[in-house]
């Protein structure tokens, strides 16, 4: 089994930036990616992009960009990058289990960072299980991935940021969407008011979401707004989005829909170690507990990025940088105080990043028909269990997350529980009357991801060879 002194998963901006600091201390770096090349969602295929699709990657804007300069310092470093990595088990020992060229392998770490990012909130909407339905980042990452754009006639729904820039990067494209209907409410917007003054601090991100609001409104795209009550037609397949509006009812015919109501951390892998976690009111969603230096509750682990809590993809390179430090000193790599004092900058960078964090959180908070789908709405898509269905088990003595997967098998399927963990929990909480963390989450046991019979076959007689 190898070994090596730090062990990064994921190849986002925190998992580049902290591979590169920690490398640079002289300490054995091995990063694992599930991708095939550098970027993580952020940055998905900055490399070809620079190199092929120089148009394409004009259109995608500067921030994008900017992750050229993490992939080209990983290609710098002296570190093992070893992608199209699948990590797929990791125990409190830090032996780390991953499939990679259809075998699994073994490594074992001294320390453990994670930097797996964030998902896409579950959007369960009537009609969202349909085919022509996908996320809206599943539509930026065909883009990035390949350059491909929806020739069809196509509306996103929702809120958050990435709603309105994958917009505008399809105006660029020359494949303008059919519409744009936003479910953020004017309340939302009063109690977005309030954290103004502090995300002033943060006036470069607030600038650039003005622009993005400005070449929208002049692009001739129709943008619906305080939308609620948005339902898919269509039987075979999607052929419209129908919401409420203003007292009335409107619909856009579409092929494709494209749902968004912001990111939430990705946690399968520190639920998987047994960290603690903490449900976070302003964002709607679980995170590990983590102190100063992003180390969690688990010793010789730490998360960085999305994985910890929605900052973005700039705050993520900080707080790479910054656990990379904290890493290298805990390995006797760099002194307290040096540690210190490179980390003294980033913490101010990380206080400007997120001055910006509340405003947003307030204002693209997810509407309540998302949060406590109608008890017909599919909610557990692996095994096709309604919202409904949830409540009833409830009304039956089901407590949480774990015990639905007892009564109804929500969150056993492929998935592991990713699309439906967050919406299962919010539905007991409602119907009990209880907090989420009274609630809790699932309990989430390995492989992570599907994983062939012939490839746990095969590690295993690796490991206890026959004498």
């Amino acid at each position: 089994m190898d070994s090596a002194d730090v062990a990064i998963v994921g190849a986002g901006p925190a998992g580049l930036a902290a591979a590169e600091t920690v490398a640079a201390t002289g300490a054995s770096v091995v990063l694992l990616d599930e991708q095939q090349m550098p970027g993580g969602q952020i940055y998905r295929g900055i490399e070809t992009m620079q190199a092929l699709r120089r148009q394409t990657l004009s259109l995608l804007g500067p921030d994008y960009a900017a992750g050229g300069r993490l992939a080209k310092a990983l290609r710098d470093a002296p570190l093992d990058y070893r992608p199209g990595s699948t990590v797929w088990d990791v125990s409190r020992d830090l032996t780390i289990h991953y499939s990679r060229e259809g075998r699994s392998q073994g490594l074992h770490a001294r320390h453990l960072l994670i930097a797996s990012g964030a998902l896409e909130r579950p959007v369960p909407i009537p009609g969202w299980t349909l085919p022509g339905v996908m996320t809206v980042g599943a539509l930026q990452i065909l883009l990035k991935s390949d350059g491909l754009v929806p020739r069809v006639p196509t509306v996103l729904a929702g809120s958050g940021p990435l709603l309105l820039l994958l917009a505008l990067q399809l105006v660029k494209a020359g494949a303008p969407p059919a519409a744009i209907v936003e479910t953020v409410s004017r309340r939302a917007y009063r109690s977005a008011a309030r954290h103004l003054p502090r995300a002033l601090l943060g006036w470069r991100s607030l600038l650039k979401g003005r622009r993005w609001m400005r070449t929208l409104a002049h692009s001739g795209v129709p943008w619906y707004r305080g939308c609620t009550n948005l339902r898919v037609d269509g039987s075979d397949g999607a052929t419209g989005l129908t919401f409420d509006q203003a007292g009335r009812t409107e619909r856009v015919a579409a092929d494709v829909i494209g749902l968004h109501q912001g990111v939430v951390p990705n946690v399968q892998l520190t639920r998987l170690l047994g960290c603690e976690h903490v449900w976070e009111a302003s964002q709607r969603c679980f995170r590990p507990r983590l102190d100063d230096w992003l180390a969690t509750t688990v010793d010789g682990v730490s998360v960085a990025g999305d994985g910890g809590g929605i900052f973005g993809a700039v705050a993520a390179e900080w707080q790479g940088r910054l656990a990379g430090l904290n890493i290298a000193h805990r390995l006797d790599r760099l002194s307290s105080a040096e540690r210190d004092r490179q980390a003294a900058p980033m913490r101010a960078a990380l206080a400007r990043e997120g001055a910006v964090r509340p405003l947003l959180e307030a204002l693209y908070q997810p509407p309540p028909d998302v949060l406590r789908p109608a008890d017909e709405v599919v909610v557990c898509r692996c095994e096709e269990v309604s919202a409904g269905r949830i409540r009833e088990a409830v009304r039956l003595g089901c407590s949480g997350p774990n015990q639905a997967k007892s009564f109804l098998r929500c969150g056993m399927g492929p998935c592991q529980g990713r699309i439906c963990g967050l919406p299962v929990a919010e539905i007991i909480a409602e119907t009990r009357g209880v907090g989420l963390d009274d609630v809790g989450y699932y309990r989430i046991r390995p492989p992570l991801k599907p994983l062939p019979l012939m490839e746990l076959a095969g590690l295993a007689a690796e490991e206890d060879p026959v004498q």
